[in-house]
């Protein structure tokens, strides 16, 4: 994958975060249309199948960007959902067609700036009164921000945050509320100017926190006693609040040529609030002093919103170490010993497209003969991870017992159906090979098999339904007779639709001419490595090989 990078990333122009793997680009939009696709003239190029040629579009219209799907072949997705064209806001996260290879962070929130220089740029232009109280609330405010800067834990940073306001306001208690991805508002921090925490918030201004949220506007009395509708204020009466401070916390948003003010933000972008106040009247909040409290809401909602990306990222470390382990389990679970027998050889050998998978292969020496089961369980992940290894059991505890091939099938079908797994199914393909070549085989949806019999290439035809879409489906086997050296190959359509950069199949008939001319199984995991020429696979590969040696 390369695409079009750009040190010294300008403020001007947007930025977008390239993943790809353990891989990551820094990107700048600095001209527009900004092309996405597989050929090699794009301005990001993905060499994945699954990315057509030109694939997409990132538009500048107005000091807007807009992606645009050019009728690709598999979509373009913006934080999971398929779209033709699409308003990007800040952190979007853009996929084109390979959604689990690479993807785009859209003007990142935390990648792309320094807390800290952002910061020093909101306070720039105060003008600063020459007293020296000021001056101390300046300092004690930039001591906290850096001080909020180094720290990655939400609470920590809420705290540090209602303690600099304390100091500065000489306030006697303040509070931070945010809202959940709900919208309902939560207290989630509290402090009394003794550094105290408060966890009741029931003798607050609800009247005050609840008219600065939906104004989205700042609050600031500094002596209420000079409120014209002071006794409507029930609270403020009855807990006798003479300065009262209420500042919602707006999300950070993109500034544009149209769009440059916090005051344009709408009630929705409002993630919070700081609140704060005290039973005495303060003379000490200035001009100058709401200036900094502003810039101290401003950022805090940066710094929280930085704070739930650490927290979500650092969720997606614990899922991705989670998967590690269930991978791990499932190669346990997974793992085949082949047995030995006197008239046949089997092996086999699976390449999942991620850590776990939904292809799985048993083979089990049984009183009737060989057994041989191959079955690839729709879709990829942990949902097909979980079914193949249920599947595994089932199939595995009815060999042993000496079940009917078909019954096998069928008890399965109807194990899927019962359960209603949803969309779920699997195409799936078991044998039994008997020492007088006798080869018996039940072919549900599955990739026909490749029988080389001889000089002759031969493909078994007899199919059935895959097991898990109808509950009255019914089951049938078909027979072949064997000879001494004829062998079996059994793959998954992970094989046959490999891809190449071109976007072209791997294929049946390559199947059969390798399979033909080879030797073992491993000349046909060459043969499609060697087709898809460094193309991630986009499906488990499994190949399962069955030889009649006829001893």
């Amino acid at each position: 994958m390369s695409a079009s990078s750009h040190s010294g990333v300008s403020s001007i122009f947007p930025v977008v975060i390239f993943v790809s793997g353990n891989d990551q680009q820094t990107l700048s939009l600095n001209h527009t249309p900004y092309t996405v696709g597989r050929k090699v003239d794009r301005d990001l190029v993905i060499a994945d199948p699954r990315v057509s040629r030109e694939h997409a579009t990132i538009v500048s219209e107005n000091g807007e960007f807009f992606v645009v799907d050019l009728n690709s072949k598999h979509g373009t997705f913006v934080n999971g959902e398929k779209v033709e064209r699409h308003k990007l806001q800040r952190n979007d996260r853009l996929e084109f067609g390979a959604r689990d290879v690479a993807y785009l962070i859209f003007h990142p929130l935390h990648s792309t700036s320094n807390t800290a220089r952002e910061f020093l740029s909101q306070i720039s232009g105060i003008q600063i009164a020459p007293e020296a109280s000021d001056l101390e609330k300046l300092t004690l405010f930039m001591e906290a921000a850096r001080k909020l800067n180094t720290i990655g834990v939400l609470d920590e940073i809420l705290v540090t945050l209602l303690e600099a306001t304390l100091k500065l306001t000489r306030a006697e208690r303040g509070y931070i509320f945010l809202r959940d991805l709900d919208g309902t508002l939560n207290l989630a921090a509290g402090r009394n100017s003794k550094g105290e925490p408060l966890l009741d918030d029931k003798t607050i201004s609800r009247s005050v926190l609840d008219g600065a949220l939906h104004s989205n506007s700042d609050y600031l009395v500094t002596d209420t006693s000079q409120m014209l509708d002071v006794k409507e204020r029930k609270s403020i009466v009855a807990f006798d609040l003479r300065t009262v401070i209420c500042m919602p916390l707006r999300k950070p948003m993109v500034k544009t040529s149209r769009d440059n003010s916090a005051a344009n933000q709408s009630v929705g972008d409002v993630m919070g609030a700081l609140y704060v106040d005290s039973r005495f009247a303060s003379r000490d909040i200035t001009s100058v002093s709401h200036d900094i409290l502003r810039a101290i809401a401003t950022e805090a909602a940066q710094l929280v919103e930085n704070a739930r990306l650490v927290q979500a990222e650092e969720a997606g470390r614990r899922y991705q170490q989670e998967l590690s382990i269930a991978a791990s389990i499932q190669q346990r679970l997974l793992a085949v010993t082949l047995p030995e027998v006197p008239f046949a050889k089997v092996n086999g050998r699976n390449m999942s497209c991620k850590e776990i998978g939904g292809d799985f292969f048993e083979a089990v020496n049984t009183p009737q003969g060989l057994a041989v089961v191959l079955a690839d369980v729709s879709g990829k992940g942990v949902s097909a991870a979980l079914l193949a290894s249920t599947l595994q059991g089932m199939v595995y505890s009815q060999l042993i017992s000496g079940m009917p091939l078909t019954e096998i099938v069928d008890a399965v079908n109807r194990f899927f159906t019962y359960k209603h797994i949803g969309e779920k199914y699997a195409t799936m393909i078991i044998t039994r090979l008997r020492n007088d070549g006798d080869l018996e085989y039940v072919n549900c949806g599955h990739v026909p098999p490749v029988w080389i019999c001889g000089n002759e290439v031969l493909r078994p035809s007899h199919g059935n339904l895959p097991v898990g879409l109808l509950t009255d489906a019914t089951y049938s086997s078909d027979r072949c007779q064997m000879k001494k050296g004829d062998r079996l190959i059994l793959v998954t359509d992970g094989v046959t639709e490999a891809e190449n950069a071109r976007g072209d199949m791997f294929d049946s008939e390559r199947l059969e001419q390798v399979a033909g001319k080879s030797s073992s199984m491993e000349d046909i995991f060459k043969a499609v490595a060697d087709f898809c020429g460094g193309t991630p696979l986009n499906d488990d590969c499994t190949v399962v090989e069955l030889s009649y040696t006829g001893d």
